[in-house]
């Protein structure tokens, strides 16, 4: 049986069933390999975030306002001017363009002044949303 195109020239389906046959085996060996990428590339988000971005935009604030924002106030003043005390008398913001949500839908956790650092601790809880091994954070390497 042959498969016409234009003009005389055709593919026998055992041609055709030949190149399906090693784009399956080719996926076969790529399809594993890729697998469990994605969660990956959520943690290097997570702590990129953590340790690059927002801690820019939390230094920013601190040296614009003299104070990192409270617990209360949260990375919310990362984006909006706080009304709460701490005054934010020289807030340039916004420090950050988006909200601060981890890569898994949660927003970071802030405390500050911290407990595992002296100025403020930044968390993820990770893919499974509780405290447990999967946290990624800024007082642990």
């Amino acid at each position: 049986m042959r498969i016409l195109f234009k003009g005389n020239k055709a593919f026998t389906l055992i041609e055709i069933m030949l190149v399906v046959i090693i784009i399956a085996a080719l996926a076969a060996m790529v399809v594993p390999r890729l697998v469990g990428r994605s969660e990956q590339a959520k943690v290097s988000v997570a702590k990129s975030d953590i340790n690059s971005q927002l801690a820019t935009a939390l230094k920013l604030y601190e040296l614009d306002n003299g104070t990192f924002p409270s617990t209360e106030q949260g990375l919310a003043a990362l984006k909006k001017k706080p009304s709460t005390t701490p005054e934010a008398r020289n807030w340039n913001g916004p420090y950050i363009e988006k909200d601060p949500i981890d890569p898994w839908g949660s927003p970071y956790v802030y405390t500050s002044p911290g407990k595992k650092r002296p100025d403020y601790d930044l968390s993820s809880l990770g893919g499974d949303k509780s405290n447990s091994g999967d946290d990624i954070n800024n007082w642990e390497e």
